[in-house]
């Protein structure tokens, strides 16, 4: 439920969730409609306050930004708390950066984001008709992500659940290679990634392979999904980790971390994540989808070894191939400069730096008019591109809930969890204790949304 229109702009609406006390949340505006433009074009000789990472968009793009629409864009570090203090104040950024898949529905119910229809329905760069349907992580209907109005878009993606493997380390242990279009199951993965594992004196010399996901709340809702559940009731207001679905998924990671054939909570990887690992020839699979490409292409030798998979299946359970991020931009509802920032919008998701990251292989573009423009000039980026389109068939959003955020549920997982990966204690009693705890963080985040 929406609040009333001209309701109070209060920091104590913004929910406090992490257990590390990181401010999270936002707070509840007028719902009262706004007048839009046409989204052709406008805003020349404004500037516009872009709240985004350094790598969002460099001082390089800021100057292409002001040669190509005439807007100016000052650009400042994206930071949760200083946002909410923006947001507060009524004085917020006109872009803000976001991930779709954990963050559009958890600020859409909190009515601080401006639907952009109008927006799109008038734009000659953005076509609704040309929008990939990862951008459907962008929407939110008042109860479900991927249904009703527009609130963001995705910049790129990958099918994050899809994952790389170095045929040198499978032609090593003699184990066939994966089929290049039809899944294995998550239970053939982790054998395999069993008999890949290398260890020498106590020590993991090569990691079999890693299944982390980009967040602990979408790896756990899209491994549900593939066993055929969902990991939230139908209100998306509670967690059940004991259902028999998200019981098995539970159980499969835990598993994984228990074998320690990757990197975990209880086996961090020295590099802090994949990429460099995986460069380096000390990891067999690892759980990146395509947007890696665009690091493995850089190093020609590794290029040579590497290939992508199709995202595992559970068996018996349905193919689903989720987008675990969907990183990209939303318009805060009091932005000051709305006609300029969607000018950068459709600049930045239709024109020269989308077709340059498309180009780059570092994701898939999200206009399908774009798709063209991914690399396909070896025989390696070839396959790889076969691999993906093929997978994009079986591409569907899953839902995560508004009354938390993907780091929050991080933090308790992270906290709760390690007992069980050490054995310490067991699969059911690690359900009971996330259900205790995520749960009771979902109440209160529903309470503040009212």
């Amino acid at each position: 439920m929406r609040p009333h229109a001209g309701a109070p702009l209060s920091r104590r609406r913004f929910l406090t969730l992490s257990a590390a006390g990181a401010a999270t949340g936002a707070a509840a505006l007028s719902g009262c409609a706004l007048q839009v433009s046409n989204g052709a074009g406008g805003g020349s000789g404004e500037t516009i306050t872009m709240m985004v990472k350094a790598d969002d968009i460099t001082p390089e793009l800021v100057r292409q930004a002001l040669k190509d629409t005439g807007v100016s864009i000052k650009r400042v570090d994206y930071d949760i708390t200083k946002l909410i203090a923006m947001l507060t104040s009524g004085n917020p950024p006109d872009l803000v950066r976001g991930v779709g898949a954990v963050d559009a529905a958890y600020f859409a119910a909190r009515d601080v984001m401006q639907e952009l229809d109008g927006y799109f329905a008038g734009s000659r760069v953005l076509r609704v008709e040309d929008l990939d349907p990862v951008n459907d992580l962008w929407r939110y209907d008042g109860t479900t992500q991927g249904k009703g109005p527009r609130y963001g878009m995705a910049k790129d993606f990958s099918q994050d659940s899809m994952y790389w493997y170095n045929t040198t380390a499978f032609d090593e242990k003699a184990v066939d290679y994966p089929p290049e279009l039809d899944p294995v199951t998550y239970e053939e993965w982790l054998e395999t990634a069993q008999r890949l594992v290398q260890r020498s004196k106590g020590q993991t010399r090569v990691f079999g392979g890693t299944y982390n996901g980009l967040y602990k709340a979408t790896l756990l809702s899209t491994l549900t999904a593939s066993a055929g559940g969902s990991l939230f009731s139908d209100d998306f207001s509670r967690i059940d980790f004991t259902t028999p679905e998200a019981r098995k998924a539970l159980a499969w990671y835990v598993d994984y971390c228990k074998l320690k054939v990757g990197a975990s909570l209880v086996l961090p990887d020295p590099n802090g994540w994949d990429g460099p690992t995986f460069q380096a020839g000390r990891l067999a699979m690892c759980n990146s989808g395509y947007w890696m490409g665009g690091m493995i292409a850089t190093d020609g030798k590794l290029a040579k070894v590497s290939r992508l998979a199709p995202t595992p299946v559970f068996e018996g359970g349905p193919r689903i191939s989720a987008c675990q991020g969907g990183t990209g931009l939303w318009m805060p509802r009091k932005a000051k400069n709305k006609d300029a920032a969607w000018r950068v919008f459709e600049w930045f998701f239709g024109e020269a730096p989308a077709k340059a990251r498309a180009a780059g292989g570092w994701g898939i573009p999200t206009l399908t008019s774009l798709r063209p423009l991914m690399p396909a000039q070896d025989d390696q980026q070839k396959r790889v591109l076969k691999v993906q389109e093929n997978e994009l068939e079986h591409f569907s959003v899953v839902a995560f809930s508004p009354y938390t955020t993907g780091d929050s549920f991080e933090a308790l997982f992270n906290q709760t969890a390690p007992a069980a990966m050490k054995g310490e204690i067991s699969v059911d009693t690690l359900a009971g204790r996330l259900n205790s705890v995520i749960n009771e963080q979902l109440k209160r985040g529903k309470e503040q949304v009212g």
